[in-house]
């Protein structure tokens, strides 16, 4: 058994910076905005893991169901050398596919990538754990501008698959994707792969209870951001001041989460010597989860330069796995 390592690309004082740049921007435009990736302090990230397990939430337990019925499907048809993951988190549905990976044979590497250190080290634990003849080597990264550093595999035909799961895809609007995919594609070499993990248009009576859950824990995890400012950036945001809102855009199809401010308000970000107005009622986006169908997603793919090997969906068609190659 050979321990993790892990490569860091991104420090504290550079997740900061980041964050300082996209509060300016998001809160002085109009209207105002806020990546979702501000969400997930360990805050955030423990409120997700509640949303995960929530009846209304569905996409998790259905893409774990889903890899779980192909992931062996997926291991014969990839075949990859080396398994990367963006965006790794816990690494818990991965499992699935180091299994039939592993039980397929070939697999020697796997490269999980994440923005938090401490995530990583203890998803990178419990893989080299199970999996003692993996090598684990853990990418602190944003994935969006650092794909160029994931590592490629010791044999020299060995080949790689990129998994980016989750829905993730979701949360960036079509021109961020292009580019997104676009360099994914450019990492790889003609053969290796790309498995996406992708919600699908379903009706909007159930899509929507996901996002704006009747226990109210979708809503303190939206208020979270706020918090995280005012952490970070010695902001006076009054969280609770502020309304959950979840709407469907039939026209975009995807899913919006706003804030809306219940009456008039001035928050003062200090950390950015930055004066924010707020009116009653005004909405602050935070978070946009596009839905697909197979054929525009296969589209996508296919205008960034990859092949579509298969695609799968669970029974419901709520969740898409497909499976690209690169041209």
């Amino acid at each position: 058994m050979t321990a993790p390592t892990l490569e860091i690309h991104l420090s504290e004082d550079m997740m900061t910076e980041a964050l300082r740049h996209d509060a300016r921007v998001g809160l002085t435009a109009d209207p105002k905005w806020l990546p979702p990736k501000w969400f997930y302090d360990a805050r955030g990230s423990e409120l997700f893991g509640q949303i995960t397990t929530l009846p209304e939430y569905y996409p998790t337990r259905t893409e774990r169901a889903l890899l779980t019925a192909v992931a062996g499907e997926i291991a014969e048809a990839a075949a990859p050398e080396m398994l990367v993951e963006l965006g790794s988190g816990s690494a818990e549905k991965t499992v699935l596919l180091l299994d039939a990976f592993v039980a397929h044979g070939g697999l020697d590497s796997y490269v999980p990538q994440d923005v938090s250190p401490s995530a990583l080290e203890e998803a990178a634990a419990q893989i080299n754990d199970r999996f003692p003849n993996v090598t684990v080597h853990g990418v602190v990264s944003d994935f969006t501008g650092t794909l160029h550093h994931l590592p490629r595999p010791k044999g020299r035909d060995g080949k790689r698959m990129i998994a980016f799961l989750g829905g993730t895809i979701g949360n960036m609007v079509p021109d961020e994707r292009a580019e997104f995919l676009t360099g994914v594609r450019e990492v790889l070499d003609p053969g290796e792969h790309l498995l996406l993990g992708a919600g699908l248009v379903v009706d909007p009576a159930v899509l929507v209870p996901a996002y704006d859950d009747a226990a109210g824990v979708t809503a303190e995890f939206n208020r979270n951001v706020l918090r995280v400012l005012n952490a970070r950036l010695d902001a006076d945001f009054e969280p609770e001041a502020f309304r959950h809102v979840a709407i469907w855009d039939p026209e975009q199809e995807w899913i919006e989460m706003r804030l809306e401010a219940s009456r008039d308000m001035r928050v003062v970000v200090r950390g950015l010597d930055l004066t924010v107005d707020f009116a009653a009622g005004e909405q602050l986006r935070t978070e946009i989860s596009a839905k697909f169908r197979i054929a525009g997603l296969e589209g996508e793919l296919a205008h960034a330069g990859f092949a579509i090997t298969r695609h799968w969906t669970d029974p419901d068609e709520r969740f898409a796995l497909v499976l690209a190659t690169a041209k």
